[in-house]
């Protein structure tokens, strides 16, 4: 794999799979933006590059899309083009019905909007980088989007608030897809493998399933594997393409979906 001359900006780069692509792309010669939310995270991971390795770290609380908007503003201030865009950062489920700063129900704030608000604010660098790629870290958890209460006032359920927001991501990347036919963009979503060893699933499961290691090289493949410049619109499962819940190929959810996370977000 060599990467020599594509800048890649990972979020959620400072644990886990996000770490994992981090160090990997570096190694094959990209220039690695690197996303995270607590500074010494970011001055470990850079610590931990290979020598020689370009690297530009970004803070930001996905969490609020004020710093969402800055963090897309810091990118474009300091390159002019982007090749690919790794969404990755993310929150598990829990028991608590939490708010972002902006109001909104915390997974499908983070796992959802901050991943749409970026992607939309940095069109115009994939565009100036294309053929570039954006690549959705989603999950095979899960659930149909209710439009009558996103954000779950009734009867919340973490791990359903998770499994929602991770569908609402699939969902905006067959969307975003299709409106960048024939641009040089693509789209794609994977959920890279079950239950990884990963301080997220650690602290929502107790145990792992399968390894880091795994995860990265499935995702790696839809960031890098030159058969797959042109493949868009696609839900992965490790790297078999897979379907996802049937909402995800309803025009009316695509629609209604656009048009809340638009309003929501800002991003009109």
């Amino acid at each position: 794999m060599d990467l020599t001359g594509r800048t890649i900006l990972i979020t959620g780069a400072t644990d886990g799979l996000g770490r994992r692509l981090a160090l990997d792309v570096a190694a094959a010669g990209a220039t690695v933006l690197a996303h995270g939310r607590r500074q010494e995270r970011l001055d470990a991971l850079s610590a931990d590059l290979s020598e020689g390795a370009r690297v530009q770290t970004y803070l930001a609380d996905l969490a609020s899309l004020e710093e969402v908007r800055s963090l897309a503003d810091a990118v474009a201030a300091d390159h002019d083009a982007l090749h690919v865009l790794v969404s990755n950062a993310g929150v598990g489920a829990g028991d608590e019905r939490l708010r972002s700063r902006d109001g909104h129900e915390l997974r499908f704030a983070v796992n959802h909007l901050a991943g749409f608000l970026l992607t939309r604010r940095l069109l115009p660098l994939l565009r100036a980088g294309a053929p570039s790629r954006v690549v959705n870290v989603a999950s095979v958890g899960q659930a149909a989007i209710d439009f009558d209460d996103v954000m779950l006032e009734h009867g919340f359920s973490g791990m359903r608030a998770y499994a929602q927001s991770k569908l609402a991501q699939i969902i905006s990347t067959f969307d975003l897809a299709q409106e960048l036919a024939g641009e040089g963009v693509t789209v794609n979503a994977l959920h890279p493998a079950t239950l990884m060893d990963t301080t997220m699933v650690r602290e929502t499961f107790g145990s792992a399933r399968t390894t880091v290691r795994e995860g990265a090289d499935a995702t790696l493949r839809l960031i890098a594997d030159p058969a797959l410049e042109d493949v868009t619109g696609r839900y992965f499962e490790g790297t078999r393409e897979a379907e996802p819940d049937p909402q995800a190929n309803e025009p009316q959810a695509r629609a209604a979906l656009r048009e809340l996370s638009e309003r929501l977000a800002g991003a009109a």
